[in-house]
This record gives structure tokens, C-alpha cells and sequence, in this order.
């Protein structure tokens, strides 16, 4: 595999990220999200959602930057900025291609975004949702300094279910740059 190289996404990267986007969901979201909805034609739904979202990230407060190799974008992490008064920004999105995973892309992408957090909104913090099941992602996220600092339940998710949500905060994000 060529080397990674990290960039703002752009409209055109839509499919690529719907692509990847609907494969994490299936592969990690089973039981929280419904199977229906995970069987279904989830690649041209969430495909449609990244073609919306990208054409409106022209704004300051939405980005969204991808891990591209070989032309394929292998990871992306989509951050809302001010989103809440308490937490400040929503990483809202963060996945990796599953053959990639423990080999640095996701702790990059954390990087890159903690860095144009930081120049967009220095004193911001940065939080997220993770589902409860996702041990996986908790323990990464842990390893990148984040706090768990709450439980919920969530939902409803798209295609419906509502599922154990746990809130993981850095009021620092900058350590994300170390």
C-alpha cells in the first residue's frame, strides 16, 4: 500500500466515503442499529448523505478530512464545530477501513482535526458518542486521552433502534497533536 496522505474532503469524495461509511456500520453497529437498515441499500443512502454534507461544508463550521492511498480513501473523520456550549466540538464521524486498523490512520485523523480545531476554535474542546458495545473504539479513544464523562441512551439511529451511548470528551484536543 502507497503511503497515506491526509486532506480536506471534497464534494467529489462522496461515494468513497458513503462506501466506507456504510461498511463500518455494518461491520460495528449490528444490534444498535437494525438489521434491515444495515442489509439494505445503506451504500447509496449514506452515499446521498456525504454528497449533502460536502456540499454544505463550505462553511467554517463543519470539516470533514480523509486518509487517501491509492487513490481510495481509507479513513475520514467529520468534525461540527460549537455544537455544544459545555463539550464544544462534535466529532461526529471517525472510521477507518477495517485493514488498516491499528496502524496509526485513526490517531492521525484525530490529529488533523484537533489541529484545525485549533485554528478555527483554540479554546474549543473536542467530544463524542461512542456506542457502548464498541469496546474497540473505547479503548482507542481512551489511548488518545479521551474521558469518558457520560452515559445515555441514543437514537433513534437511522433505520431506527436506540442503543447505550457513551460521551468521550479531551478539553484539550491539542494533546491530540503529541
Amino acid at each position: 500500500m502507497s503511503p497515506i496522505r491526509y486532506r480536506p474532503a471534497i464534494p467529489s469524495d462522496a461515494a468513497l466515503i458513503g462506501r466506507l461509511h456504510a461498511d463500518s456500520w455494518r461491520r460495528h453497529y449490528r444490534g444498535a442499529y437494525s438489521d434491515a437498515y444495515l442489509d439494505g441499500d445503506i451504500l447509496e443512502e449514506r452515499t446521498a448523505v456525504w454528497t449533502e454534507r460536502l456540499r454544505g461544508e463550505v462553511d467554517a463550521d463543519r470539516y470533514t478530512i480523509v486518509a487517501v492511498s491509492e487513490g481510495l480513501i481509507v479513513g475520514f473523520a467529520r468534525t461540527r464545530l460549537d455544537e455544544d456550549p459545555a463539550w464544544g466540538a462534535l466529532l461526529d464521524n471517525l472510521h477507518v477501513c477495517s485493514e488498516l486498523k491499528r496502524q496509526g490512520v485513526g490517531r492521525v485523523l484525530m490529529a488533523e482535526t484537533a489541529l484545525v480545531l485549533g485554528e478555527r476554535r483554540p479554546t474549543s474542546g473536542l467530544y463524542l458518542w461512542v456506542l457502548k458495545q464498541n469496546t474497540d473504539a473505547q479503548a482507542f479513544y481512551r489511548a488518545q486521552g479521551g474521558v469518558r464523562v457520560e452515559e445515555t441512551i441514543r437514537g433513534p439511529f437511522p433505520g431506527g433502534g436506540r442503543a447505550p451511548s457513551l460521551r468521550f470528551a479531551w478539553t484539550n484536543p491539542s494533546g491530540l497533536l503529541s
